[in-house]
């Protein structure tokens, strides 16, 4: 019977597939291009397939006409339906879309029923092809439903196996053409279902897609008799599935438009909230005053990034003054979690942190990682047992190495289910940075500041050697040649030792004050450490061995030489060594008295270590303030601290103190490898 009412529908189709396109050149994604292609192999069936006039290419006596137009029903319903679940699968070295396989073999099913057999069972064995075919696409429908999609399984599966028993079963006994009816009216109707599983809204674009599948699922009516047998009823079925043809179209890009109102607005959401958390890391009235202050801090910083941001787990790692990392600041974490994180910061290593390997980038076009934290655990580790191994990670990243690190841990609740872009890490990339700048602005002042300190010290040093130098040179003279004087008794003679030893005491105390306003003179050389520790240990190790002080040198092989004035750099080693061996004189006579000397080499850094156990400083990072005392009261070996560290800045290098646990404390000090 010929009709002409798949005319407009065929026209307005066709004019459709442009939109189609433009959807697909503008978001260049899977979906849109497979609804492009579908609704193209649409346009063909509907040319092949449905008589109009003498257009008539339905009939028997064009078979291969017949099998093209139902390859393309086939082809345009399972591409709606691939494009609702567009999951791939590993073939070798490619990862291809399910659907492709899917629906190789009934495209190999209708050419082989309508093109070559027209329709007529073939004899055996060659029968046994359609129910190969046939049970292939069913295996791959069961594998592509169990991988992770958004159908749920119990849904899929009986769906796979009703339509695909069925079409097994029309196959052995009603004919050949039943089963890719029901193979066509199966696709549209789990691609119904799947509009609504994904979109999962009420709204126009997905109630008429779902309505449109629905009636595009109407192939399966024809195949009851009490259709069939009636023609205007079949008739009035057929106009109904041309219509859903449209319905369908105008439904999917009614989708395609309410998707990017959707995009809009959460992407305006997401501007409003990055604006928000933008505005709360720049009011945060971070201190420049003193590094410690600053650190202070970090809690409020956590709990700032806490009330802001989409995490609700927040911590700040910072590097501290003695060459190690600590844990500042914590937010959100429970207290086992807060404890187990102090502990790992102490083991991070400064230069090598991340370590190459363990991580990734964890958005692509941010700055945050995704940073295993294996290597750092220990056995038996909290972490590890509160399933803690891996975080994000936001490096605050200073000239040479990490100077501190935002560990960010679980998001929130109603954050957790949008996937994370990059211009949501945007605000606290510049936290980091901003962290980073006021931090190394804070230090410079401190270094300033101590500058300004040490040019007092200096300035009040010569001023005090000029003013006692001549009283005590009086002192030292008639000592002298009282001490020459014939006739004196042992009183006399013990007194005037004593007068001589202390002025002598006091002309050493001079010189150290002499130094700290002397500036060096000439240029720097390369010095060989080893040597000169070699040197300082047989000059002393008299002085050791009478104080009863244990002493141990070690010093590591291939140790490079460092560019400084040789009599400065022996003066600082002296100076720790002096302050070391008074520490541990301050334990009782039964303590453990030990002086250590190390050196080793780590880059382009050459270090020396002086450690000893005796008292740990009250404040390590105020150790080389001359105005502090480092443990104890304000004594000469304070004072040579602090111009250790001044001839250590004057060398380009560096100088820290940090406590060895409860007892013991160590001197690092720090030199440019020549």
């Amino acid at each position: 019977m010929h009709d002409w009412y798949q005319i407009p529908a065929l026209i307005l189709t066709t004019l459709l597939l442009p939109a189609f396109g433009r959807l697909y050149l503008r978001s260049r994604d899977t979906r849109t291009l497979l609804w492009f292609l579908a609704f193209a192999f649409t346009v063909v069936r509907m040319v092949l397939l449905y008589p109009v006039g003498s257009w008539d290419f339905s009939n028997a006596s064009r078979p291969w006409h017949a099998a093209a137009g139902q390859s393309c029903a086939l082809l345009s319903s399972a591409f709606i339906l691939g494009s609702l679940s567009p999951l791939r699968l590993q073939l070798g070295k490619f990862r291809v879309l399910y659907v492709i396989p899917y629906m190789a073999p009934m495209i190999a099913y209708a050419v082989l029923a309508y093109g070559v057999f027209r329709g007529v069972p073939p004899h055996w064995p060659l029968f046994w092809i359609f129910p190969g075919l046939a049970s292939v696409s069913l295996t791959i429908g069961l594998l592509w439903n169990f991988e992770r999609g958004n159908l749920p399984l119990w849904i899929g599966a009986m769906a796979c196996c009703l339509f695909g028993g069925f079409a097994l079963w029309f196959c052995l006994g009603r004919g050949l053409y039943q089963p890719l009816l029901l193979a066509e009216s199966g696709n549209h109707l789990v691609a119904a279902l799947l509009v609504l599983f994904i979109f999962r809204r009420f709204s126009s674009g997905v109630s008429i897609s779902f309505l449109g599948l629905l009636g595009w699922a109407g192939p399966l009516l024809l195949m009851f008799p009490a259709v069939s047998s009636k023609p205007h009823l079949a008739l009035s079925l057929i106009r109904l599935i041309i219509m859903a043809d449209v319905v369908t179209a105008l439904g999917l890009i009614l989708l395609a438009l309410e998707n990017e109102i959707d995009v809009n607005r959460a992407n305006g959401e997401r501007e409003k909230r990055a604006r928000r958390e933008v505005e709360a890391y720049t009011t945060l009235a971070l201190s420049r005053r003193r590094l410690e202050d600053f650190d202070r801090q970090a809690n409020e910083i956590c709990r700032t990034i806490v009330e802001n941001s989409r995490f609700a787990e927040a911590a700040l790692i910072l590097l501290q003054p003695s060459g190690i990392f600590q844990l500042a600041g914590i937010a959100g974490f429970d207290a086992a979690k807060a404890k187990a994180l102090g502990a790992l910061a102490a083991r991070i290593p400064v230069y090598s942190f991340p370590a190459e390997g363990f991580f990734r980038i964890a958005v692509h076009g941010s700055q945050m990682l995704e940073v295993d934290l294996e290597p750092w655990l220990t056995p038996g580790d909290d972490l590890r047992r509160l399933r803690f191994t891996s975080a994000f990670a936001i490096p605050v990243q200073g000239r040479e190495s990490a100077e501190g690190v935002i560990i960010l841990g679980r998001m929130h609740p109603d954050a957790a289910a949008d996937p994370l872009r990059h211009d949501d890490l945007l605000p606290l990339e510049m936290l980091a940075a901003r962290l980073q700048a006021i931090r190394s602005q804070t230090s410079m002042l401190e270094k300033l500041i101590d500058s300004e300190k040490f040019a007092g010290v200096g300035q009040l040093a010569s001023n005090v050697t000029q003013q006692l130098n001549n009283p005590l040179t009086v002192i030292l003279g008639y000592a002298s040649l009282l001490e020459d004087a014939p006739h004196l008794d042992e009183q006399a003679r013990k007194g005037i030792d004593a007068i001589l030893n202390e002025a002598r005491q006091m002309r050493t105390t001079l010189e150290s004050f002499s130094h700290i306003a002397r500036s060096p003179v000439g240029p720097r050389t390369a010095i060989s450490v080893p040597e000169l520790l070699a040197d300082l240990e047989h000059l002393h190790r008299s002085e050791f061995l009478q104080r009863s002080i244990q002493f141990r040198l070690n010093v590591a092989p291939s140790i490079p030489h460092v560019l400084c004035h040789a009599q400065q750099l022996r003066q600082a080693v002296l100076h720790c060594l002096q302050f070391a061996m008074e520490a541990v004189e301050r334990m009782g006579p039964e303590s453990e008295r030990t002086v250590r000397l190390e050196a080793s080499a780590e880059g382009d850094r050459v270090k020396i270590v002086v450690a000893h156990s005796g008292p740990a400083f009250h404040h390590p990072e105020r150790a080389f303030d001359p105005y502090i005392p480092p443990a104890g009261g304000l004594d000469t070996s304070a004072l040579g601290l602090s111009l250790c560290a001044t001839i250590l800045r004057d060398n380009e290098g560096s100088a820290s103190a940090v406590n060895l646990g409860n007892q013991g404390a160590a001197i690092l000090l720090e030199l440019q490898a020549a």
